[in-house]
Formats: C-alpha cells, sequence, structure tokens
C-alpha cells in the first residue's frame, strides 16, 4: 500500500509543485551541494601542483638546394627522429641529468636509479607538429612539480635533441663516405686488373688487333706490290743476264769467225735486236710512266751503255782487221793471243754480267723476304676475328669496371660535399623556435575545471538527497494527495493557523536560508575566482 503511495506521489510531482518542493527541501538540497562543491575544492588544493614546460623545435631544411648537394642521410626524419630519442630516453643519458639536477630526491623517499628513470620518462612527453603527412616540427614536454626544474630540464633535452641529430647526420655522412671510398678503392683495383689484361693482351698480340686491320690491309697491299715489282725486275734481270751470257759467247767467238758477204761482224746483229727490243720497251713504259720512274731511267741506261757496246765493238774490229794483216807477215804475234785493247769490250760485259747476276740474286733475296712478309701480315688477318672476339670479352669487362668506377667516383665527391656541408651545420638541423617555457600555472591539477566539476557533483548530490527525502516522507501537503489516499469527497479545508511565534519562527527560517544560500554562492563565487586566478 506504502509502494503504490509512493508511485502515485511521484507521478503527481508537477512544475507547480516544484516550489513548494524547493521550499520544503531547501536545506537537503543546499547542504549536499555545497559541501559537494567544498569537497571536489579542496581535493583539487591538496593534489601537488605539477608544472609543465615546452619547447617547439623546427625542423630546418638544408640552406643547399638539393640539385646542387645531394645529402647523403637518411631522409626519414621520423625515423631518424624514434632513433634520437631512444638515445636520449636511454638510462644513461637520463641518470646523467637526474644526478645533475638532483631531480626525484624526495625527503622520506628513496629511489633505485631504474625507478627514477621510469618516472622521468613518464614525465617527457614528444609530440609530433605535421603539415600535409609531413614532419615539420615537434614539441618537447616535461613535467615537474618545481616549474624552474621543468623548465631546466626542458632545456637540457632540448640541447640533446639539437645536439644528437648533428651528431647521428654527421656520423652517418661520414660513414657513408667512408664506404663509398672502400667501394671506390675496390673498383680501382678491379679496374687496374681489367687494364693490366688488355696490356697484356695486345703485348701478346702485336698487328694482330682489330685497330689494326686497317693498316695491315695497307701494308699487306704495299708488300704485294713490291713482290710484283720485285718479280718484274728479277724476270728483267734474268733476262739481261741471258743477253749479256750470249753476247759474251758471241764476243769469244769473235775472233774465230769471219765477216759476213757484206763485211758486218756476226755480233752486229744481236746487238741490233738488243737495241730495237729495249727501245720497244721503253716506248711501252714511256706509255704508263713519266721519264722520271726508275724502270725508264733504268731502261735508258741499258739502251745507252748497249750503243756504246755497239760502238766500241765496232772499233774493235777496224783495228782487229788492221792487226790481222800485220798478222800475215813473218814473226808475228799469233791470233790467239790477243792485244789487250781488244779485251776491254768482253772484259766489260764480263763485269756487267757479274753484276747482273749480283743483282738477281739480291731480287730473289728480296722476293723471299717479301714473301715472308706476306705471309706474315696474311696470318694476321686470319687471326683478327679471333682477337677482336677476345678483345671484346676483355673490353666488355673493362666498360663495366669503368662505368661502376665512374658512379662511385661520382658519387664519393657527392658524399664528400653532403659531409662537408653536415659539418658546415647547413644539412637538415633541428632549431629551437619556442625557448624552454616558464610555467605560471601548473598543467595539473586543473583546478577551475575541478571547481565546476565539484559544482556539478554538489549539484547532483543535492538533488539526489532532496528526491530520497521527498520520497521517503509520508506526510500530505495537498489536497491531490489526500484524495488520491482517501476515497472520499473533501467538503472543507481547515487552514494553517500560525502562533506569532511560529510565524517569527517561519520567517527567520526563511532568513537564515538566504543568508545560508548567499554565503553559500559567495563562497564557491570566491573559491572559482581563487581557482582562476592562482590554481
Amino acid at each position: 500500500m506504502v509502494e503504490e503511495f509512493e508511485e502515485k506521489k511521484s507521478e503527481s510531482l508537477n512544475l507547480r509543485q516544484y516550489v513548494p518542493l524547493a521550499r520544503r527541501r531547501f536545506w537537503h538540497f543546499l547542504a549536499p551541494l555545497f559541501l559537494g562543491w567544498l569537497a571536489v575544492w579542496s581535493v583539487s588544493w591538496v593534489l601537488p601542483s605539477i608544472y609543465r614546460s615546452g619547447t617547439l623545435i623546427l625542423v630546418a631544411q638544408p640552406t643547399m638546394p638539393k640539385d646542387y648537394v645531394v645529402p647523403n642521410v637518411s631522409g626519414n626524419l621520423q625515423e631518424r627522429l624514434q632513433s634520437i630519442t631512444q638515445q636520449i630516453l636511454s638510462r644513461t643519458r637520463l641518470m646523467h641529468i637526474i644526478d645533475e639536477l638532483n631531480l626525484y630526491a624526495e625527503p622520506g623517499r628513496r629511489l633505485t636509479p631504474d625507478e627514477a628513470v621510469e618516472l622521468m620518462r613518464k614525465d617527457i612527453e614528444i609530440e609530433l607538429v605535421r603539415d600535409h603527412d609531413e614532419l615539420t616540427a615537434f614539441n618537447v614536454y616535461y613535467s615537474s612539480h618545481d616549474p624552474h626544474v621543468a623548465q631546466r630540464v626542458t632545456s637540457e633535452l632540448t640541447n640533446l635533441f639539437i645536439s644528437e641529430n648533428l651528431e647521428m647526420r654527421q656520423r652517418q655522412s661520414e660513414d657513408t663516405t667512408k664506404f663509398l671510398e672502400s667501394q671506390l678503392e675496390a673498383a680501382r683495383h678491379v679496374l687496374s686488373e681489367q687494364e693490366a689484361k688488355i696490356r697484356q693482351f695486345k703485348d701478346q698480340h702485336p698487328g694482330e688487333l682489330p685497330t689494326q686491320l686497317q693498316s695491315n690491309l695497307a701494308i699487306l697491299g704495299g708488300v704485294q706490290s713490291q713482290l710484283q715489282n720485285q718479280e718484274d725486275a728479277l724476270n728483267a734481270a734474268k733476262h739481261q743476264e741471258a743477253y749479256l751470257q750470249s753476247l759474251l759467247n758471241q764476243y769469244r767467238s769473235l775472233k774465230r769467225l769471219s765477216r759476213t758477204g757484206d763485211g758486218t761482224p756476226m755480233a752486229l746483229p744481236a746487238l741490233d735486236q738488243e737495241l730495237d727490243r729495249l727501245k720497244g720497251q721503253l716506248a711501252d713504259l714511256s706509255s704508263h710512266y713519266t721519264d722520271r720512274h726508275p724502270d725508264v731511267r733504268k731502261l735508258k741506261e741499258q739502251i745507252a751503255k748497249t750503243e756504246k757496246m755497239k760502238e766500241e765493238t765496232l772499233t774493235s774490229l777496224k783495228s782487229g782487221a788492221t792487226n790481222a794483216q800485220a798478222d800475215a807477215s813473218p814473226g808475228t804475234v799469233p791470233r790467239d793471243q790477243a792485244d789487250p785493247q781488244d779485251m776491254g769490250p768482253m772484259l766489260q760485259i764480263q763485269g756487267q754480267l757479274q753484276s747482273n747476276q749480283a743483282e738477281v740474286a739480291n731480287r730473289e733475296h728480296a722476293i723471299e723476304g717479301l714473301k715472308a712478309q706476306l705471309n706474315v701480315y696474311q696470318g694476321r688477318l686470319n687471326q683478327e676475328p679471333v682477337r677482336e672476339q677476345q678483345l671484346t670479352d676483355l673490353t666488355r669487362g673493362y666498360e663495366q669496371s669503368k662505368a661502376n668506377y665512374d658512379e662511385l667516383l661520382r658519387k664519393k665527391n657527392g658524399s664528400e660535399m653532403a659531409t662537408s656541408m653536415e659539418l658546415r651545420q647547413q644539412g637538415e638541423h633541428f632549431r629551437i623556435l619556442d625557448p624552454p617555457s616558464l610555467p605560471v600555472k601548473p598543467s595539473f591539477p586543473n583546478r577551475l575545471k575541478l571547481c565546476g566539476i565539484g559544482l556539478v557533483v554538489g549539484i547532483v548530490l543535492g538533488g539526489a538527497v532532496s528526491a530520497v527525502a521527498e520520497l521517503t516522507d509520508d506526510h500530505l501537503f495537498s489536497e491531490k494527495e489526500l484524495k488520491e489516499l482517501v476515497p472520499a469527497i473533501v467538503l472543507s479545508e481547515i487552514p494553517n493557523l500560525a502562533t506569532a511565534n511560529e510565524k517569527k519562527k517561519q520567517s527567520r527560517s526563511v532568513i537564515v536560508g538566504w543568508v545560508a544560500a548567499s554565503v553559500a554562492f559567495v563562497v564557491i563565487a570566491a573559491g572559482t575566482a581563487l581557482s582562476y586566478f592562482r590554481g
């Protein structure tokens, strides 16, 4: 019965009942509201203040354009920043800062080095700043109970980030340059070996290289032309030898021969035939060569010698006829003992024959040398395709080694320029955009925010207490509640007849309520103002 009454009573509350309800439950609402706010606000002042100092570090791009000097350091800034962060947050680096600034030395509490390092890692925060998915800057924060300590630690961390980035970039740049130098030295050694192989191959096969093909062909053509000239000269010398031999034989038998019917010596027709033959050869050569050609000049000399020989023969025959008449008288020298003057033409012919025989021997020796030389150059031409293939194989390896060497040399020179740029701090570097701040207000706790939370907690708590008090009260405060409880018609209503003391008491209660509400409001406003200005 009581539960049904309470349900009906809760459902019957409306706006007209809120004012009497507020009057009845004024203290049930005001006291929990103030106490709840006061509890949260007091806790916000009891919690230790934590100050947060921060700095903004800008990632400055290289001063030299990448078209002129290509950096030789990994371009993934985020990975490099993570590596730098891990190095800075290492136990050694953090313990150095802890010992230098005497951090986490709380009285009555002794922390181990590992515990202090873990606490410091929790107090450090790194926040990345991106622009279109590109890392352009980052913030470094450190939280501490002392604002000056927070600023000093943030400054130390900032210096570590800047110096560690410079050292890492310089170290990576120098390592890259040293690696390229070692690779270049190895490539230089391989290239030297390839050059030595090509040089050795050329020394082993002189005259058989593809580059000497045209010169070999030209020399071969010249040797063939010389061989042809020598053979032609040899044939002419042999023909001249036969002629001189026959002429010598005719001259030797000249003394024993009589004249012809017309008185002409028998040797003269042979000389005339030789002159006709030589003049015919001269006419043939003159149609092809000039008078300054060696063969033409030589042939003219032979014609002159033959004509001179003919004249000397005629002269000796005339003198021989005179001597023959003298030989017919008694006491003269025999015919077979010739006059020394008669032996002059024969000795001249013998000298020319010997000279001609020596020329034939020289010509034959020269022809043999030319044929041997011709075989040598012909063999070189035959070996040229094989040498070309062998040299191509060697040259292919040399060209690959040369290209590799040139590429490494280009990279090494570029790496040296990039290393010089890093040493001069003209590459990508970190620059402090905002120096470490000195915090004026603590970052935790946010007392103004907690003040508002306490006010909300007080309102919720006051409403809950008022609702519980109203629902648990069994008094009737309206005609409707009475009608719902008693199924009878109300004929009349007796008004509240208060005495003078009761009226004074009621007035005093109202005044106290307003005063309490005013005091609570003033206290809450003052606490909020204090949280705002000093929190």
